[in-house]
């Protein structure tokens, strides 16, 4: 981990956020290493805002820097991903009472460059919104991210809905808080701390 990029995102300073991806690229730094110092920073920003340490400006500007840094790492992955056809689909999102959508647009990428094909509802997404989005495109997989500890219900709220709506599909919950005691607590089929986990699951579920 490289503790001085964590350090500074988590501190929002932007220019030497971007400045130390930059180098830790051009060093041949894994592009997967920079994504999950980015996830490990905003755990901290989201601890913060937990203990009202910091505000929802600064959640704003904390997604701001990450946006910048995915577009750095964006052509690094690229390089890495396999061309191919489609692997499956995925329903993606924040679910209702959550606005945090950096962790979860991070997945939306890495599924994007592994072969599957992503629909991001965006954040504060409610249960039936998700549930017509898989009725629309016949998803197999839905993704729920939540960054704060208020998304729990919601979660467990979308997963029932699904369940009743569209037996069979599969289930992945992520997000700052989230793990195995939540999942169980949502009823939800997997869980993840990262980008890299939500593609392994994805792929294992249809059989990549």
């Amino acid at each position: 981990m490289a503790q001085e990029l964590v350090q500074a995102i988590a501190d929002l300073n932007e220019k030497e956020a971007v400045a130390l991806t930059r180098s830790l690229l051009e060093k041949g730094v894994s592009p997967l290493e920079v994504l999950d110092d980015c996830r490990a920073a905003m755990q901290i920003v989201g601890e913060r805002f937990e203990c009202k340490q910091a505000f929802i400006p600064e959640l704003i500007f904390a997604g701001e820097i990450l946006k910048q840094i995915t577009e750095i790492v964006k052509p690094y992955l690229q390089r890495e991903a396999a061309a191919g056809k489609k692997l499956g689909k995925v329903v993606i999102g924040t679910v209702q009472g959550d606005i945090h959508d950096i962790g979860k647009n991070i997945v939306v990428f890495m599924l994007e460059i592994n072969g599957f094909d992503v629909t991001d509802l965006g954040v504060d997404v409610p249960a039936d919104r998700f549930v017509q989005a898989v009725k629309e495109n016949g998803a197999g997989i839905v993704g729920l991210s939540g960054f704060l500890t208020v998304a729990y219900e919601p979660m467990k709220q979308t997963v029932q809905a699904l369940r009743s709506a569209v037996p069979g599909v599969k289930i992945m919950i992520g997000g700052g808080p989230i793990n195995e005691q939540i999942r169980e607590y949502t009823g939800a089929d997997a869980w993840g701390k990262s980008a890299v986990d939500a593609v392994a699951i994805a792929k294992a579920w249809v059989g990549a």
